[in-house]
Order: C-alpha cells, then structure tokens, then sequence
C-alpha cells in the first residue's frame, strides 16, 4: 500500500503536520491551541506506560491521589 503522504508531513507539501494541543485525560480540557505544549499549570504523568496530561483544576482536586503515587524520594 502506498501513501501520498510523506514520512513527517500531514499533506503533499511535505510539511510537518501542526501538534494538536494536550488534553486533560481526566475531564477532556483542551490547552490553548496557540501555546507552546500545555500551561505549566498542568500535570504529566506516565502511567502503565502512557504520558498523560492534567489540567490545573482537575490537578488541583486530585492532588492527595497524585502525591501518594510518589516515591518517598520525591517527598
């Protein structure tokens, strides 16, 4: 099967296609579009493997669950 699309790009002008803005894994908050990654009032978190952003409320209600998850180093 072939492809009309190049390797990096999302159109045949070859360029790279734009990065969709994070989203909140917990309630679906998009971030700004216009903004460089999410707002550093955001969470990332790796679970079973999988980065997933947190925006700032859902961040903020959840916080005793996230501080439990870490390691005594961290504390």
């Amino acid at each position: 099967m072939v492809s009309s699309h190049g390797p990096g790009g999302a159109g045949d002008d070859g360029a790279p296609a734009e990065p969709s803005p994070p989203v909140c894994a917990r309630c679906g908050a998009a971030a700004d579009a216009g903004a460089q990654g999410p707002p550093p009032t955001w969470t990332f978190s790796v679970e079973h493997g999988v980065g997933r952003h947190y925006c700032d409320t859902c961040s903020r209600e959840n916080l005793k669950s996230i501080e439990g998850r870490l390691d005594s180093d961290w504390w």
